[in-house]
């Protein structure tokens, strides 16, 4: 019961748009437009909060093949009835972006690669680590992987350095007119579209660049259709000993990309502040992200927090619980990378959870209690 109420107070105070339904029609659109921006008050945040939290977890549902394999940062669409997830795989030399799918959300089967590594000379030869682009961000919406220019696409950051996140690494742009739910190598831009070399670059970003998540704006709240929220590590001083903070940059045609703003939008000056996922509710926008080692939060290294916005430019920062911190034997160390979906009334938190020993899988937490995963991490003397 409290579960309900909390639901329809959430739809009272986001207005007529009604976000617990999958489509979006021009009456909408236009109230939408004509009406005042809600005002993000500590009541508002409470009420997102309690719409997103995800108390139960259900556990590990993809463990890398070997311990010499660290699984890392999903990303979930839908298409038809079947459920589907993008990941990165590191093993010595860097990432790699692979596809897996499901029926349930919770039980997982790999289709293959969608970007592996080049045996060239390419920037990106060594570091391709994707993301879903433009997929229908609506909150218990469709989940799909919307196209354009007939093409889908994925933003992913990229290097030519081998190790974890070695080098300078950039982003870079990758598309595909054929089926994304079939495992194929995508196509590449030839040259990345955001460097930390650039003449451009700010202070925020000018050491190296992290993941990258591109939406598809209808209102045009930054006058341009394409919003890149991204994490990058930079300082004015010693950019190689810079804070990561998340910042924005936008595009009219998903290739040329030009970084929007003089300051970045979640910024604790020191640490990790990462990862950003952005889901709508209605005339309000959550942006889902990780924080660690922020210097107010010893004892906990890494976890997945919240921020909303009225316009996708200014952001106001939760301040309450964190949505997933490390408490099993599976994320003790990290619980963080955000990707959250509400699908049949149940949200579905995934995220990457490493634990003591360093293994790396991807769990999940839910706002139901679904059970408990009966997947472990392999033995640590297995091969």
């Amino acid at each position: 019961m409290t579960r309900q109420i909390t639901y329809f107070v959430v739809l009272a105070f986001m207005g007529t748009m009604g976000w617990a339904c999958s489509t979006k029609s021009e009456h909408h659109e236009s109230t939408l437009a004509k009406a005042a921006p809600i005002q993000i008050t500590d009541s508002v945040m409470q009420q997102v909060y309690e719409e997103i939290k995800t108390p139960f977890k259900y556990g590990l549902v993809k463990v890398p093949p070997s311990n010499d394999l660290k699984m890392d940062c999903p990303s979930i669409f839908r298409d038809g009835e079947k459920w589907y997830m993008t990941y990165l795989i590191y093993g010595g030399r860097g990432y790699e972006t692979w596809l897996a799918e499901s029926d349930d959300l919770l039980h997982w089967d790999d289709k293959g690669k969608i970007m592996s590594f080049s045996d060239t000379t390419d920037w990106d030869m060594n570091q391709k680590a994707g993301y879903i682009a433009l997929q229908d961000k609506e909150w218990g919406g469709s989940y799909e992987w919307e196209q354009y220019e007939d093409k889908y696409w994925m933003s992913y950051f990229g290097g030519n350095s081998r190790g974890y996140e070695a080098g300078v690494l950039s982003i870079g742009m990758a598309y595909t007119d054929q089926d994304p739910t079939v495992s194929h190598e995508w196509q590449r831009i030839d040259s990345p579209v955001l460097t930390p070399n650039d003449d451009g670059a700010k202070w925020w970003d000018n050491s190296t660049m992290y993941k990258n998540s591109v939406i598809r704006d209808e209102q045009e709240f930054t006058g341009h259709p394409f919003i890149m929220y991204y994490n990058a590590r930079g300082d004015s001083i010693n950019p190689a000993r810079g804070a990561e903070r998340i910042a924005m940059a936008v595009s009219d045609d998903m290739v040329h990309w030009k970084r929007y703003g003089e300051e970045p939008l979640i910024n604790h000056h020191k640490g990790i502040s990462g990862d950003a996922y952005i889901q709508q509710m209605g005339d309000l926008y959550v942006m889902f992200y990780f924080g660690a080692f922020w210097p107010d939060r010893e004892g906990i290294s890494a976890y997945n927090r919240f921020a909303v916005s009225n316009n996708l430019t200014d952001w106001v920062d939760w301040e309450g619980e964190d949505l997933i911190k490390p408490s099993e034997p599976y994320d003790n160390l990290f619980a963080h990378k955000s990707f959250v979906v509400k699908h049949e009334g149940v949200v579905y938190h995934f995220y990457c959870a490493v634990n003591k020993d360093e293994q790396r899988g991807i769990a999940v937490a839910t706002s139901k209690d679904l059970g408990t995963s009966q997947l472990n991490f392999l033995p640590l003397d297995a091969k």
